[in-house]
């Protein structure tokens, strides 16, 4: 498998997922078409699926032209039907989506939006998790609450260390500046951060993290940290001590950050 960024609009992400021995490819997230078109070209492949993540304009926004312009299949969570546009192919967790001879298995990841779906491709430790999981962050809670988003990480975060996470959005020097001021005694924290803003002067993606990472850099995940939770409960000083409004706090601190 080989994957390949594809920066569109302005800090998202699409990714094409290439079966390099059929030479067929899956978008991962089809915000904008000829972006997709001019790298299928370039990586000498055909497009022949789609994997919506969310129903969020700039993750759907070009599944109408794409599907009108070549044959695809289109699959997002099959409780969006509706909300994602063109949608061929309803997913559920547990099911399994086929690209040439890779196999995706969908993970129902809400919070974000209520039937956010992320992509697990298990051969090759590598996952897809749209605006669920970001590198040193997390999406916000638009239908969702602090305990699903909660539930939803616990589910990536259960994945192996060396998976590679591929995120919607390029948010990572600003997550990773936003996570310095919970935790300015982690190492992990401003090694990456320093890393990351190299890359981004360079122009190159801070794309993808691994599980691995995430877990000594990313604040959602790391709620259970004694230094974050001081820090946290020195900004509420009345907040309670559950796992939850820690994490609350921080999503709410990040929201304004």
């Amino acid at each position: 498998m080989r994957v390949v960024p594809v920066p569109v609009l302005h800090d998202n992400y699409s990714y094409l997922v290439v079966d390099e021995t059929e030479a067929v490819a899956a978008v991962v997230d089809c915000a904008e078409v000829e972006p997709m078109l001019a790298a299928a070209q370039q990586e000498g492949v055909t497009i022949t699926s789609v994997l919506s993540t969310h129903h969020h304009y700039d993750h759907i926004g070009g599944n109408d032209e794409i599907a009108g312009k070549i044959p695809v299949r289109i699959y997002g969570n099959a409780d969006d039907d509706g909300r994602i546009p063109s949608l061929t192919d309803g997913v559920r967790e547990g099911d399994t989506i086929h690209v040439g001879g890779l196999i995706a298995r969908p993970i129902l990841v809400p919070a974000h939006t209520s039937g956010h779906m992320a992509y697990y491709f298990e051969e090759q430790r590598s996952v897809f998790t749209g605006d669920t999981l970001f590198a040193a962050g997390c999406g916000r809670l638009f239908e969702g609450d602090p305990a699903q988003m909660m539930s939803s990480l616990a589910k990536l975060n259960a994945l192996p260390d060396s998976t590679k996470v591929y995120c919607g959005h390029e948010y990572t020097v600003k997550n990773l500046e936003f996570a310095a001021t919970l935790e300015p005694k982690n190492k992990a924290i401003a090694d990456k951060l320093a890393w990351a803003g190299a890359r981004r002067r360079d122009g190159q993606p801070t794309v993808p993290s691994t599980i691995g990472s995430e877990r000594t850099t990313n604040p959602f995940l790391r709620t259970r940290n004694q230094e974050l939770r001081e820090s946290i409960q020195e900004r509420f000083p009345d907040i309670g001590d559950d796992d939850e409004d820690i994490f609350g706090a921080t999503r709410r601190l990040k929201d304004d950050f």
